[in-house]
């Protein structure tokens, strides 16, 4: 089989959404043909862990370790941060208001580490893909970003050796929602565009998570793009046992930013809980992930502390199984300016999961597109009052009825086996080049 290089800095036993664009992958490539050799950093400092992800190594993989300098390790010591938060989730999900050691940690993040905070394994990266290639050479190189950190080491590499490269990004760069909200200097704001645009010009091919992401790239400068979707991996719910829930559970798995606060939602449900006999004892609302603070205070305005079960970060095969006995799955989009292009990678598994997905987020997105195409829930704008109230009570009219059923909408499009057959494609059209 041919080789390729695969650029990760997440890599089990890292738990959270982001090992997984890599790590799913790396997982199915051999079923096309294509042999991964991964590198991965030695001593990562990774916000949390999730040792469920180590099945999805492919037996002998050869991975290869180099040492990383984690410097924000530090900060968390410094400022008191617990595991889980890393810089850019303080960013948007936050357990407190920041303080001025929070303030200065994300200005030196932003300013002095670019592309972001694994900027120091560049260089000792590229060293040891030097010394390595010359002996195990491969036929093509792909990283995925962020940490975009991954996509310079690819992109130095391919330049050095001719090797040709795949950049892949399940976030944007400077497109994405979270870049604005860091403190950049017109010098750090000058520089993340450079590289950006190097990364573009060396780049034999670019994958990126959504249709109009793909259209952004492109609009400035970006060549030879395509969608590749995160997808759901059909062998997570094999073994899965939902527990179906006796209440009438809304389930929201993952971070649940301050950009994200369903307040209309807590208000429809506090009206309903006084309007409807028995809603109150019914209704039960589920987190699996980090909550910003704010997200909690808007809870206790609206009195909802009793119908909440926060669980924390979970592994991940445990949120599967509380989101499959759910009456319905909350799916949260950004209020910013490129949210219509975002899909996270917990829609997909939503529509493997099959219980009715309430969405909240900006009409005509991307989105909202792919759970009316598969049939497979509603969406609603942040501020559908009256239509979101109507659904709600509709739905708890089946529930009570035992009518809310599963969705059969046509998804196997977006299984990520059959997104990783399109990256192997991509791979056999760059490796002639």
């Amino acid at each position: 089989m041919k080789k390729v290089l695969v650029i990760s800095y997440y890599w089990p036993p890292a738990g959270g959404i982001s090992v997984h664009r890599s790590l799913k992958i790396v997982k199915y490539l051999r079923s096309f043909e294509w042999e991964p050799i991964v590198l991965a950093p030695l001593n990562a400092h990774y916000s949390y862990l999730d040792e469920g992800n180590l099945k999805d190594i492919p037996e002998n993989l050869t991975v290869i370790r180099n040492r990383i300098i984690e410097p924000f390790s530090a900060f968390k010591l410094i400022s008191g941060r617990k595991r889980g938060e890393s810089l850019n989730n303080i960013v948007h999900v936050r357990s407190r208001k920041q303080t001025m050691i929070d303030k200065l940690g994300i200005w030196i993040r932003a300013n002095l580490f670019i592309p972001d905070a694994r900027a120091l394994w560049i260089r000792p990266s590229v060293r040891y893909l030097l010394k390595y290639l010359k002996n195990k050479p491969v036929d093509v190189i792909f990283a995925d970003g962020p940490p975009h950190t991954n996509n310079v080491i690819a992109m130095k590499i391919s330049k050095k050796t001719g090797i040709p490269y795949l950049a892949d990004f399940q976030d944007p760069w400077t497109q994405v929602d979270y870049y604005q909200l860091f403190p950049f200097t017109r010098w750090a704001d000058r520089k993340h565009r450079k590289l950006e645009q190097e990364v573009f010009k060396k780049a034999a091919k670019i994958t990126i998570a959504s249709p109009t992401w793909k259209i952004d790239l492109e609009k400035i400068g970006a060549a030879n793009v395509e969608v590749m979707y995160w997808g759901y991996d059909d062998q997570d719910f094999t073994d899965l046992e939902p527990e179906k829930d006796p209440a009438f559970s809304i389930t929201h798995i993952g971070l649940m930013g301050f950009d994200r606060n369903p307040e209309i939602l807590f208000r429809i449900i506090s009206e309903l809980m006084n309007e409807i006999p028995g809603f109150k004892s019914d209704i039960k609302l589920k987190f699996a992930g980090q909550i910003d603070y704010s997200i909690k205070k808007c809870i206790a305005e609206f009195n909802l502390e009793q119908t909440i079960t926060d669980f924390g970060i979970i592994d991940r095969s445990n949120a599967l199984r509380i989101a499959s006995g759910s009456s319905l799955l909350l799916l949260l989009l950004n209020k910013s300016k490129n949210a219509k292009g975002r899909l996270p990678g917990k829609l997909f598994e939503y529509l493997k999961i099959r219980r009715p997905i309430l969405a909240l987020g900006e009409k005509d997105s991307d989105a909202e597109k792919i759970i009316q195409k598969t049939d497979s829930g509603v969406y609603f704008d942040y501020e559908d009052y009256r239509p979101l109230k109507e659904f709600l009570i509709l739905s708890y009219r089946k529930y009570k009825n035992n009518t809310l059923f599963n969705t059969t909408g046509d998804i196997e499009q977006f299984s990520v086996k059959n997104q990783v057959k399109k990256l192997a494609s991509y791979f056999d059209e760059i490796s002639k080049i």
